[in-house]
């Protein structure tokens, strides 16, 4: 019996993927609705997030322009807004919420530069941690005997370049999100 990877390819996938999210949050100097993403309104008792209450747009590269259905949300999505770490004052005008982005300042992009790196590190390590669980699975399989040992060296082998194949992944994303940031 060889030992499969597909299911550690997927988890990988999945951390690719969950990576790209946080990164879609990072606020950049262009209006992107998806910085609002992790903000959660209380909606009736129920944690809602603002685009499952509101009609969200861009009217300009650097305005997000939140717009509810029920107007009544108003002031609430705006108290979220505020609390969040998004770091924008809402500008409310009784029908819409406008959140205005300002031009990044060198610092504040190296700050996010940074920020990107270690969000980085944190899916590589991720990463690093599944190929550490399937290694330990392939070890008990060959205790098992389930695994000859040229079985489980070969696993060992494709672990080894599935995590190195993520890994320059995420390298490539991170450096794409930086180039991002920088030339903003």
């Amino acid at each position: 019996m060889a030992f499969a990877t597909k299911e550690l390819e997927e988890k990988m996938k999945k951390t690719i993927a969950s990576y790209q999210f946080e990164l879609g949050t990072v606020r950049v100097g262009r209006a992107n609705a998806s910085v609002l993403d992790k903000i959660t309104v209380d909606y009736y008792g129920c944690p809602t997030q603002i685009n499952a209450m509101a009609q969200i747009s861009t009217p300009d590269a650097r305005t997000l322009a939140i717009q509810p259905w029920d107007a009544s949300t108003l002031k609430s999505i705006e108290k979220a807004i505020l609390a969040s770490d998004l770091g924008i004052n809402p500008q409310n005008d009784g029908k819409v919420i406008r959140l205005a982005f300002p031009m990044l300042t060198e610092e504040r992009r190296k700050d996010l530069s940074k920020q990107v790196s270690k969000m980085g590190e944190e899916a590589k390590v991720a990463i690093r941690n599944l190929r550490r669980d399937a290694n330990d699975k392939a070890k008990a399989m060959q205790k098992k005997s389930e695994l000859t040992e040229d079985e489980e060296k070969l696993a060992e082998k494709n672990i080894q370049e599935l995590t190195d194949k993520y890994i320059k992944e995420v390298d490539n994303v991170t450096a794409a999100k930086q180039k991002d940031i920088m030339s903003i």
